[in-house]
């Protein structure tokens, strides 16, 4: 029998993830904008508009499913997964939100819950990947550079977004965590620039960002990073914005009204950075491990899909998830608690059950041994 899935969030990913659901269960969409949803009904999704922010809301809306998707806002999404445990459904979440998703841990299992975190493509596929492999043999060094970009570059920051501009922002702010010699590092975000080649792709730059997340606690890795991708240049103008206090979440008053210098910046450049319809994006990821005396690279380069007219950064990130969820939905994943992805790479079924579920919808990450 088909299982009801209720995805939370209708922004460019959250819709990707609820089309290719919708193709083997019943799905509903929930979000706030009317004119998000509206496409959805066309591929047979249900839809309801409605403030998840309002107390007990969520709660009320996710009653009759069977698997909640999360796609929220970043902060939005601690108290959104929360939620959901509380009502006892079994959740996989994509929102990047700032706090520990293990505080939620001892609820999830209270409540006899499977929830997956950070299920996009890095956090995410990243985690999976690394789980698999730390499983099978002792690593020591992890590195992953991951970054969504657009085909055409435009100045100044020659950047799109397709998530919440707040989000984008903070990686930007959020100091940047990772392991030195089995120490943890810490360091401010868009620091230690470097420029990477990539075959077909030319010069990018990447900075530190705090990508790692739960890696940081679940792996006895003596060095691990993870670090953005930009095209070259795009950095400067981030700090330049972050050094005068355009990032800033410390209210200032101007003629009489207070205002948060970041609200107003992701008011500013969210038309400036928002992927419009039609324009084309790609995914780029590089994932080294070394140990054992070999070096294990994997590599992504995913481009916007012209048939179904769907993002980069949507297929990677959603299809993703949505492979989790059908793991889950049939039974292949049921630990009870707050799940990392790392954890489910760590079963040889399910990574290949993910690897192939993103090869039949054409993402590929390619492994090459050293």
């Amino acid at each position: 029998m088909n299982k009801k899935i209720v995805v939370l969030g209708a922004g460019l990913v959250g819709n990707a993830m609820a089309i290719d659901l919708s193709k083997n269960h019943p799905v509903t969409s929930v979000d706030l904008n009317q004119e998000a949803l509206e496409p959805l009904k066309s591929f047979g999704i249900d839809i309801i508009q409605a403030d998840l922010s309002l107390d007990g809301k969520i709660t009320e809306i996710i009653a009759p499913y069977d698997l909640v998707i999360g796609a929220v806002p970043g902060f939005m999404g601690y108290k959104m997964m929360e939620e959901v445990i509380k009502a006892g459904k079994n959740i996989v979440d994509i929102s990047f939100y700032p706090e520990d998703p293990f505080g939620l841990d001892e609820l999830a299992k209270e409540k006899g819950v499977v929830a997956v975190m950070d299920c996009g493509v890095a956090p995410g596929m990243g985690n999976v990947i690394l789980g698999y492999h730390n499983k099978r043999m002792k690593l020591d060094d992890y590195e992953c550079l991951v970054g969504g970009l657009p085909v055409v570059r435009e100045w100044p920051f020659e950047y799109k977004a397709v998530f919440s501009p707040i989000d984008v922002i903070e990686e930007y702010t959020r100091p940047a965590r990772y392991v030195v010699n089995g120490q943890l590092v810490v360091k401010e975000a868009l620091s230690d620039l470097e420029l990477v080649n990539f075959d077909g792709l030319g010069t990018l730059e990447s900075w530190n960002s705090d990508g790692l997340r739960s890696l940081v606690d679940t792996m006895d890795i003596p060095n691990m990073i993870e670090k953005t991708l930009r095209y070259p240049g795009c950095v400067e103008y981030l700090k330049v914005l972050r050094a005068s206090g355009f990032f800033s979440e410390e209210p200032v008053e101007i003629n009489g009204v207070k205002i948060r210098p970041i609200d107003m910046t992701a008011k500013l450049v969210f038309p400036k950075w928002k992927l419009k319809p039609g324009e084309e994006d790609y995914t780029v990821l590089r994932i080294k491990m070394k140990g054992e005396g070999k070096t294990l690279t994997y590599h992504l380069l995913d481009r916007f899909d012209k048939a179904t007219n769907t993002i980069s950064m949507a297929r990677t990130t959603g299809y993703t998830a949505t492979a989790v969820a059908n793991l889950i939905l049939e039974g292949g994943y049921t630990r009870i608690g707050i799940s990392p992805p790392e954890y489910l790479g760590e079963s040889q079924e399910n990574f290949q059950f993910i690897l192939n579920y993103l090869e039949e919808r054409g993402v590929h990450y390619h492994l090459s041994e050293e």
